[in-house]
């Protein structure tokens, strides 16, 4: 009796199963375009975080082209 108890059991949740994975996924609504104004404003904010170091690099070459006119001048003056 009890053997029948599980088989039954174990043939009802097979059942369920079965019927549970037919289901559809449920629908959900489609994603919203980002507005223009949001996508040119996010689009700005990235230029300026990559304009800002490369700035600050040209300013550093800038400096270091200074350092190394001011080295070869010394290096000539120095020869003789």
């Amino acid at each position: 009796m009890k053997t029948s108890r599980y088989g039954l059991l174990l043939g009802v949740l097979i059942v369920v199963c079965l019927l549970g994975c037919g289901q559809e996924a449920p629908k959900t609504s489609a994603p919203v375009a980002p507005s223009k104004s949001m996508t040119e404003s996010t689009g700005q904010a990235v230029v300026d975080s990559i304009k800002a170091p490369m700035d600050k690099s040209r300013t550093v070459e800038g400096t270091l082209e200074k350092a190394a006119g001011k080295t070869a001048d010394q290096v000539k003056d120095a020869t003789p």
